[in-house]
């Protein structure tokens, strides 16, 4: 249930389109909606290899 959890984390902030459907602040002269998208890119990778090594724990092949 977790990972599954962990998984629709990313989903939910890229959807919700009125959290970063605009342009201040910006952050070293980069808009938010790039600096947004950037930082979400890099949690999604965390979170979605946290949610693969909780589904794949005990699996050894």
């Amino acid at each position: 249930m977790l990972a599954a959890i962990l998984a629709v984390i990313p989903w939910v902030a890229y959807l919700w389109i009125g959290s970063y459907n605009r342009v201040q602040p910006v952050l070293f002269g980069i808009t938010f909606f790039y600096w947004y998208q950037t930082v979400w890119l890099a949690i999604s990778a965390v979170l979605l290899a946290v949610a693969a090594a909780i589904i794949y724990r005990g699996d050894e092949h």
